[in-house]
């Protein structure tokens, strides 16, 4: 979430392509901003959300018009509420529209009535326009967008997510169930809050997560079953680690995805974890983030082949939780695991065999645990 503290001119912003969190934050802000004293006339809101240009065009000008209205006691706030016109759209695109933007904008740099508030909230945002340039600047300006589950790092940002609204509910996840909960909901803020609520209903006093309730009580998605999937190989759990392989392929999953998303994955972390324990003395973590915060003591020469994010910091998240299981695994083991790693992906491009038999080979020849 970014935000500009400016407030000169009473004037708001929410947007952002997490609708949920983007309503719910608009929201809760209105009704701070709304004068507790103005009675039904505090608050003017006008749908932002048009059919057509001509229609969204007309809801910004129903807004400037409310904006030059003086209030009838003690002040007014007026929202435009969910604006479907502030993005790369056809209607955003549109003459008319950008015509009555600009209008707006004028208005808002001449200044509102000193009793007059504005918040505007909208979840499709073109960052290019001038509209949303001038926001920028003359607005206390939320951006709220949703996590990216395909960019590397995520999960670090959706367990704070996890963490900080879990907290308010009073519910103490263990730290098994808390990266299972994120693996699960994958960053999505309307399914975590929902998942949150029936987590807080079901244990009721006692207010402590498992990782068995949250197995029980959130939906496996396909996410949620890879995440599984390399929970079970690090955990020596060679039933549960073929169980979860045939019910990605009876899902419809493809062998070498399997392979290269949760397999292979898995071993290499376990690896690059086991080594880095072994060569930098670092004692088997309890969560993923003590081990990040050891990593990040360590000098750049030990940390350079590690994977990275796409801003240059380490992807340590994925190697904490690796860490935390790597005691199980012999170097010689997951050498020998990334070797068939290799040799399947050989076979699954280029042979004839049964797909779920190379996949139960290598998982079996991995799992052969002491």
């Amino acid at each position: 979430m970014k935000k500009n503290a400016t407030n000169a001119s009473r004037t708001y912003a929410v947007v952002g392509s997490d609708e949920s969190e983007v309503k719910r934050t608009a929201a809760e802000l209105a009704a701070t901003l709304t004068p507790p004293d103005a009675g039904d006339f505090g608050l003017e809101i006008i749908d932002g959300c048009g059919d057509n240009a001509e229609q969204s065009a007309g809801r910004v000008r129903s807004a400037i018009e409310a904006l030059q209205t003086l209030p009838f006691f003690g002040g007014k706030l007026v929202w435009l509420k969910n604006a479907n016109c502030l993005g790369d759209t056809a209607i955003g695109r549109s003459v008319s529209v950008q015509a009555a933007l600009e209008e707006l904008g004028d208005t808002l740099e001449s200044g509102l009535a000193p009793d007059v508030t504005f918040l505007v909230s909208a979840t499709e945002v073109d960052k290019r326009r001038s509209f949303y340039k001038a926001l920028s600047k003359r607005a206390e300006l939320q951006v709220i967008d949703k996590l990216d589950a395909s960019r590397s790092g995520w999960e670090e940002e959706a367990t704070e997510v996890v963490r900080a609204r879990a907290t308010r509910r009073g519910l103490l996840f263990q730290e098994e169930a808390l990266d299972l909960f994120v693996l699960l909901t994958g960053g999505d803020t309307r399914q975590i809050e929902n998942e949150l609520e029936k987590i807080d209903l079901y244990v009721g006093a006692e207010r402590r997560v498992t990782a068995d309730e949250v197995r029980m009580l959130v939906p496996l998605s396909r996410a949620g079953v890879i995440f599984e999937l390399g929970n079970a190989l690090a955990a020596c759990d060679l039933d549960r680690a073929l169980s979860l392989v045939r019910g990605l392929l009876d899902q419809g999953e493809t062998a070498i995805g399997i392979l290269l998303v949760a397999i292979l994955p898995t071993v290499r972390n376990l690896l690059l974890a086991k080594e880095l324990m072994e060569r930098h003395k670092l004692a088997r973590p309890s969560a993923p983030f003590s081990f990040i915060s050891a990593l990040n003591r360590l000098p750049a020469s030990a940390t350079e082949h590690l994977p990275r994010k796409k801003d240059g910091s380490l992807n340590a998240y994925p190697l904490g939780i690796a860490a935390m299981s790597a005691h199980r695994f012999s170097t010689a083991q997951l050498v020998a695991g990334m070797e068939a790693c290799l040799a399947a992906n050989l076979q699954l491009v280029s042979s004839q065999r049964d797909h779920e038999l190379i996949l139960t080979e290598i998982v079996v020849k991995l799992l052969a645990c002491g």
